[in-house]
């Protein structure tokens, strides 16, 4: 047995099944593939789910993979163990309806003991009780002795989850040795120490769950093997964890180097240093695979782990941005197999040093609630703490710490309770979709053909009806006025995907007269018309002629193109780490989402609009092509964020202006787009901005629609043409700043007025002047009301309140004075806001707070005086 590093234990892995006829596929991206019930892809098999239902035909019968996993549930025990991390790598080898027990048993045994060498003594195999067939294969044909064969029950050895395919599993176990293990004589696999490593898993799919108690067998047999590439590393290496693992234990390094720290020398300093280590590695490839930071779904587990790594930095004295440090050694350790970290490396670095920006601002943000928290004294409540956590991203260590400074506490029960309640929430909602995630949504078409697709070059063609779906159920025929799915041979109608909507158009006979609404397809690649039969009666068997609308498709086309342009320009102008993150495109417009860290200027849009525009004009041949992916790569052809491809794909080419991967319908010369007009552009999610754009016609539609604006302002505005408003607009915009320069003026001499009055009803408050009043007007002018006061008189206690409607606001200042002799804004309007149902608070000379009953103000003033008492001696 010899060391062997990480690397070369996935190559020679892959290695091997290749040649037991696998074909190697690359890593699936993190993020599911129309699957809704995974947030992130956790297993070998979990990409290839509808390969083993059958809804989708395999590139082989035999696959061999190396997969990029990523799991959270116990992402605040990452650091604390050496056990737990988020981001790992699974081995698998996958038979779908091929070979099954007496071939995948053979090779387990053959490549670990043989390939990698590991002595046969060290490895145990364990079965399912009731799985004879496979205890007598390694019993008879492998040679393993029964005494070296375990035999385990249901919630050891059988795989299922909810309904559908299930089975028994065969485990390959390696014993580590004595000092790993209880001292119990009868200690083997299945005890609970630490000798035994399981290191391979064969699950033997041969069953389907059918709900209800019972199994039935299935009639194509499959294989799913799962076996962790960093926990075989650590066999190989003969290191304890994961995190002495070379590739691993580099990444390690690099943050003991940043930190100046040492790994080994302190409890605390350990935990920071392998939950960086960990995030780090997770962060990395999850941007690779299109995710940004966000607050749901997967963007925000990967914004937690960005911040989590960032808040252990500075437990250890990182005191600076130092994540894209860690992101060039992830990327540097892992960049030879995954050649997409290399390619995006840019990006990558982008979004974290992005994202750690911004945590140093929440955190910041995060001390200003604490603070307001820590000034009602006592102990800090479990359901506060929790919320700066969930809510501002502000950790429970930090929030423990800062109150320990300050000789407080907090509920750490009653944050405990909150934290396993969003558990559980998360834990319930992966369960209930567990039964789900082996269903297909919508109709079944089991027994229909693939659909040929002959839009890219014939707007028309005579096709056979294969299948009619009418109200969820298969049918025969449809009559007239009936909504329903036309499944056919072939279609020119190109069916939604890649951002591209479905096309529209009409399916005919001499009788019969059917308009598509819209075209789809399924996961196995069968095109669904839907719409309405207008005239006659269609049958399953029908010849009919098929035609998409081309006016519209030719809008999509430009669009589409436009969008590649798009994407080009945005390079161009704003850098390399600009993204494709999404699109919409349709007949009246492009919307195009893109990974970026600020609003473009108006110097930005107006250069992008250029670039697309000077494309365009030159009238450069756009051309598709279908080629082996390897040829495309060598192209340069950009490939979508997390999207898989076959083996041959389709490249769109401007010249060398913009070549991408992609199956939708283009225009055949970028003059026939005509031109390009963004016409708006903002922000979706952080880091991810938007364009919506418009094309040949649309263009026009929008300059009619601008000029007829113009006119129509013209007109409000009494000036004789559209080119006088400029002047115009100028004119009355100074009129109406000089008008409101007039009515501030004499607002301001009637509040002196009304401000005079109130002073002089104030009350003496052990020689503080207290002035309580109701006014009228919002936030603002209460706030100018009390800074006024606070600056005339440093003697004086104003609390005022403004009632609009439901919406209860009160505002309190403290004069300096006042203030030094125990006068406090913040508390005192807190209290005064409970009293109308509301809360707030702020510093000790200026505060706000609102109310939610109206009814209860004139209750909530009078007890201002009383407040004012307690406060100053």
């Amino acid at each position: 047995m010899k060391w062997t590093s990480l690397n070369d234990l996935r190559e020679k892995y892959l290695s091997f099944f290749e040649s037991k006829g696998h074909l190697r596929l690359d890593s699936f991206s993190l993020v599911p593939n129309n699957d809704k019930s995974l947030l992130l892809i956790n297993s070998g098999m979990a990409p290839m789910k509808k390969y083993f239902t059958g809804e989708v035909v395999p590139p082989r019968n035999r696959v061999t993979t190396c997969q990029k996993c990523i799991r959270t549930p116990d992402l605040e025990r990452v650091g604390h163990t050496a056990r737990h991390g988020t981001y790992f790598e699974m081995l698998g080898n996958f038979s779908f309806g091929d070979y099954f027990k007496s071939e995948a048993i053979p090779w387990a045994w053959e490549f670990l003991t043989k390939t990698l060498e590991i002595p046969e003594n060290l490895l145990w195999p364990s079965v399912y009780e009731e799985d004879d067939e496979a205890y007598a294969i390694w019993r008879d044909v492998i040679g393993v002795p029964e005494e070296h064969i375990v035999k385990l029950g249901k919630a050891d050895n059988f795989w299922e989850h909810g309904t559908g395919p299930c089975g028994p599993c065969s485990e390959i176990y390696f014993d580590r040795g004595e000092k790993y293990g209880c001292g119990s004589p009868d200690c083997k696999p299945g005890c609970d120490c630490d000798r035994y490593m399981e290191i391979w898993n064969n699950v033997f799919t041969q069953f389907n769950n059918m709900g209800d108690g019972t199994y039935t067998e299935l009639e194509h047999k499959n294989i799913d093997t799962g076996m962790g590439l960093e926990r075989l590393a650590c066999v190989m290496q003969d290191v304890d964890n994961m995190f002495e693992v070379d590739t691993v234990r580099n990444i390690l390094n690099k943050v003991c180097e940043i930190s100046n720290k040492e790994y080994g020398k302190g409890k605390n300093t350990d935990i920071s240093i392998r939950a960086i280590t960990d995030h780090a590695r997770a962060s990395t490839f999850m941007i690779s695979d299109g995710i940004i930071p966000s607050n749901e779904g997967r963007g925000y587990v990967l914004r937690r782990l960005i911040r989590r790594a960032a808040r252990h930095g500075k437990l250890i004295g990182i005191n600076r941005p130092f994540l894209t440090e860690l992101c060039d050694a992830v990327i540097k350790e892992n960049g030879s197999a995954y050649t997409e970290l290399v390619e995006k490396q840019d990006m990558i670095k982008k979004v974290i040093a992005n994202e750690e920006a911004n945590f140093a601002k929440t955190i910041d943000q995060g001390l200003a609630i604490l603070s307001d928290l820590m000034e009602k004294g006592g102990t800090i409540s479990g359901e506060d703490a929790f919320k700066l956590y969930d809510t501002y991203g502000f950790p429970l260590d930090l929030t423990k710490d800062i109150l320990a400074e300050k000789g407080m506490t907090l509920d750490e029960e009653k944050f405990t309770e909150c934290m396993n309640k969003q558990r559980e929430l998360a834990r319930s909602s992966r369960k209930a979709s567990d039964g789900e995630s082996w269903k297909s949504d919508g109709v079944s078409f089991d027994n229909v053909e693939k659909t040929e697709f002959l839009g890219y070059t014939e707007d028309t063609t005579e096709a056979t009806v294969l299948d009619i779906v009418y109200s969820g159920e298969h049918v025969e025929f449809i009559e007239e006025g009936a909504k329903a799915l036309i499944v056919l041979d072939k279609t020119v109608m190109y069916a939604e995907s890649g951002g591209q909507v479905g096309d529209e158009g009409f399916i005919s006979t001499d009788s019969v007269s059917f308009t598509v609404s819209d075209t789809k397809k399924t996961a196995g690649g069968v095109f669904t018309h839907f719409g309405t039969l207008n005239e006659g009666k269609i049958s399953v068997g029908d010849k009919v002629s098929v035609k998409y609308n081309l006016e519209r498709r030719e809008a999509i086309r430009r669009n589409h193109t436009s969008a590649h342009l798009l994407q080009a320009a945005l390079r161009a102008v704003l850098g390399t780490h600009v993204e494709q993150a999404g699109q919409l495109v349709n007949d009246s417009t492009v919307r195009f989402d893109f990974t970026h860290f600020s609003a473009l200027t108006a110097e930005e849009i107006e250069a992008v609009e250029d670039y697309v525009n000077d494309i365009i004009l030159s009238g450069i041949e756009v051309v598709n092509r279908e080629m082996p992916i390897e040829e495309a790569k060598k192209l340069g052809a950009m490939a979508l964020f997390g999207e898989k491809y076959g083996a041959t794909v389709r490249v769109v080419s401007v010249s060398d202006k913009s070549i991408e991967f992609c199956g939708g319908t283009h225009i055949d010369n970028t003059g026939k787009i005509g031109l390009f007009r963004i016409t708006s552009e903002s922000g979706i999610a952080a880091g991810v901005r938007r364009i919506e754009a418009v094309t040949g016609k649309n263009v026009m539609k929008l300059l009619a629609h601008y000029k007829q604006l113009a006119v129509d302002t013209a007109a409000s505005l009494k000036s004789a043409n559209i080119e006088d408003l400029p002047q115009k607009a100028t004119q009355v915009m100074a009129q109406i700043k000089e008008n409101e320069r007039k009515i501030e003026a004499l607002e301001d001499k009637l509040a002196q007025g009304k401000l005079g009055n109130i002073m002089a009803s104030a009350t003496d408050v052990n020689g503080v002047r207290v002035v309580v009043s109701k006014l009228s007007g919002g936030a603002d002018e209460l706030r100018k009301m009390v800074d006024t006061v606070k600056a005339e008189n440093g003697d004086a206690v104003a609390v005022f309140v403004a009632v609009n409607g439901d919406k209860v606001t009160f505002c309190a200042g403290c004069g300096k004075d006042a203030v030094q002799k125990g006068a406090h804004a913040g508390n005192l309007v807190r209290e005064v806001a409970k009293i109308a149902g509301g809360n707030g608070g702020g510093k000790p000379d200026s505060a706000m707070a609102g109310g939610k009953d109206a009814s209860k103000v004139e209750e909530a003033l009078n007890t201002v005086i009383d407040i004012v008492k307690s406060q100053v001696k």
